[in-house]
């Protein structure tokens, strides 16, 4: 509507807010009824309605699992699955179905709650015991269980589960950004967004010698070194001497802060080396979705913390955490969690919700919907309101700190994994 510069009157109001998957006011014209058959539903893989419908029609698809596999449409965002599901429900008509319960993939009617406690509860250890036991449709599984699966499994099991590369996707297996071209982006980390001379100069170095032809400023205070064929990556790894960035995990990604009390005029606290101690503290977790923090000297939020999953903001009395921020494509205004006067609570709180984000949330959801799922209350209730579940959930996340390990390291000192990174394993998750 705003393409074609409609007024948004009363009745086109009521008219869209009426149609929808119950099948609320009917008998008025939708939205997607109205849509031209050219308009774009997946902004993100250029995907029109025409294109939706027609494989409805002539591919006899029911589920929006079906046209997203056939098309691409909600493959990348999701932000167009409601549209598409409306798409769905016009062509259907009578002969749609909303399921009454819907599991973590097509393969299985599980869900990510009942996946987690069936695993526990019989003790299951690997994917395909899982997979077989928990009596999986597809007994390969596929790109959205697989590593569902493999990141509930090390959640539960932090001491005694061995990661499975092959159900990792592509970045993570190669630790290492691909490109469209086949090249890949290495990002090394800068603690808090901060180097040093030498570091910038062995960047330079390194990106001269293996003929890098662009370096990034990611918006996360890092530089990012795109265009390394995939066999200078080892050499490009080694020759850096710098800690993997996890720029292509679900993990924790940067800590952006500002300058703070160390250098501006306006800092109450020292926002720097509280990000630095911060990331060099939970780096190389794996979470459920890619994790992102912001450090403020002050209230001014230089760093903007409120598009963070933890943005902390410096006063004059200690420290103010806000929680489930989001800046990308289904942005999200982070909510204020709580106030702390010691550096200690403040570490101890970010290690609990850190921690139960990871035993609650569900794989590839971000903090920005897991506070909304479950409810800011209710986290707040299970950290702040009990100091013995607080300590447990620290407890719980040391110990799977303590099996971490830098991944570009340890390509280079072992000889399996590097030989696997050449390899062409057919089974493995390719794209994301």
């Amino acid at each position: 509507m705003i393409k074609q510069q409609s007024e948004i009157t009363d009745d086109i109001y009521d008219t869209v807010m009426g149609t929808g998957c119950c099948g609320g006011g009917a008998k008025k014209k939708s939205s997607v009824e109205t849509m031209s058959d050219d308009e774009i539903v997946c902004g993100c893989n250029g995907v029109t309605k025409k294109t939706i419908v027609d494989v409805i029609t002539d591919q006899g698809l029911t589920t929006v699992d079906e046209i997203k596999a056939c098309t691409g449409a909600t493959r990348s965002c999701g932000g167009c699955k409601p549209v598409v599901e409306q798409i769905l429900q016009y062509v259907l008509g009578d002969g749609f179905k909303i399921a009454s319960k819907k599991g973590i993939c097509s393969c299985t009617s599980l869900d990510r709650d009942e996946v987690v406690a069936e695993i526990t509860a019989k003790g299951l250890t690997t994917t395909r015991e899982v997979m077989n036991v928990l009596g999986w449709s597809n007994a390969e599984g596929c790109s959205k269980c697989r590593p569902a699966l493999n990141y509930y499994l090390g959640m539960i099991y932090p001491e005694s589960y061995e990661d499975e590369k092959e159900s990792r996707f592509v970045n993570e297996r190669m630790n290492a950004n691909i490109q469209k071209d086949g090249t890949y982006t290495v990002v090394p980390r800068m603690y808090g967004g901060v180097t040093t001379p030498e570091d910038l100069k062995t960047i330079a170095e390194v990106s001269l010698k293996y003929d890098v032809k662009v370096i990034k400023v990611t918006g996360g205070q890092r530089l990012a070194l795109i265009g390394v064929k995939k066999e200078d990556l080892p050499k490009v790894w080694e020759e850096l001497d710098m800690p993997s960035g996890y720029a292509y995990a679900k993990s924790l990604r940067t800590v952006k802060t500002c300058v703070g009390s160390q250098f501006c005029r306006f800092g109450t606290q020292d926002s720097m080396s509280m990000g630095e101690l911060l990331e060099r503290k939970f780096e190389r977790l794996d979470l459920p979705a890619k994790f992102k923090y912001a450090v403020n000297g002050c209230p001014r939020n230089c760093a903007e913390a409120c598009t963070k999953d933890i943005g902390i903001v410096g006063n004059d009395g200690g420290w103010e955490i806000f929680i489930g921020g989001n800046g990308g494509i289904k942005s999200r205004i982070a909510d204020s969690f709580c106030k702390v006067k010691s550096d200690e609570e403040l570490i101890e709180i970010c290690g609990a919700i850190m921690q139960y984000y990871r035993e609650t949330g569900k794989y590839l959801e971000r903090t920005s919907e897991w506070v909304e799922r479950i409810g800011l209350k209710q986290i707040q209730s299970a950290i702040l309101d009990s100091p013995d579940n607080r300590k447990e959930l620290v407890h719980r996340i040391e110990i799977a700190l303590q099996q971490v390990e830098d991944p570009w390291k340890k390509m280079l000192n072992d000889d399996k994994t590097r030989k696997a990174l050449y390899e062409d394993n057919k089974s493995a998750i390719l794209v994301e």
